[in-house]
């Protein structure tokens, strides 16, 4: 049982597409959870999490957050002119790109 103080963990079910639970609700629902696992990131709040769907699913889909990070924090750090931040920005499109085909997600953040 829960406590009060105890943190719900955010469920994401990357078969949402496969299942026909794909809607509106559930990319702003997507939307949210992906901005609360990077506020966490960046030293805000940590929130758990429960990923579900088959491994390739889960392995895209931290690539895809993995490289945003790392987009984010380069183009903080350098701005957008510098070619380490265009080749972080080319990494992150890839790993979008594979996370979209093998879930049939889009990706929030483009």
């Amino acid at each position: 049982m829960n406590n009060d103080n105890d943190l719900v963990p955010l469920e994401i079910n990357l078969n949402a597409k496969a299942e026909g639970t794909l809607n509106e609700s559930w990319l702003a629902m997507f939307g949210g959870a992906i901005n609360m696992l990077m506020r966490g990131m960046f030293g805000g709040r940590s929130t758990p999490v429960s990923v579900t769907g088959t491994k390739k699913q889960i392995a895209s889909f931290q690539k895809a957050l993995g490289h945003e990070a790392k987009y984010l924090k380069a183009m903080k750090k350098y701005g957008l002119d510098k070619p380490g931040v265009n080749k972080s920005k080319a990494q992150l499109d890839r790993a979008i790109k594979n996370f979209e085909s093998d879930t049939g997600i889009v990706w929030p953040f483009k």
